[in-house]
């Protein structure tokens, strides 16, 4: 490996642990968020009840509560699903037929 990457990795992984334990915050311009979808419009947009959204899914209809109620967020494959019935409602009924 080129001694300069191994150096810029080695001094990334510090910087990590620094702001992990607390002893420095990372620059704004480098902190990158991605607002969650909104499960329950996405639902209500859809016409379904929390037990039809959950069928569709493929989840509990607690765990969509959850989401619903914000006290667990969406990850993974769900997450990534719902983002996509966010930009393209009608998936939603392909998830359906399955």
């Amino acid at each position: 490996m080129d001694k300069q990457l191994f150096n810029d990795l080695l001094e990334s992984m510090q910087e990590m642990v620094a702001i992990e334990i607390g002893q420095e915050i990372p620059e704004t311009i480098r902190v990158h968020r991605h607002a969650l979808p909104d499960v329950k419009l996405i639902r209500k947009n859809a016409g379904l009840k929390q037990a039809e959204f959950a069928d569709a899914m493929g989840v509990s209809v607690d765990l969509i509560r959850s989401w619903e109620q914000q006290r667990r967020n969406p990850t993974g494959p769900a997450l990534k699903m719902l983002y996509l019935i966010e930009q393209q409602p009608l998936l939603i009924n392909a998830l359906r037929a399955i």
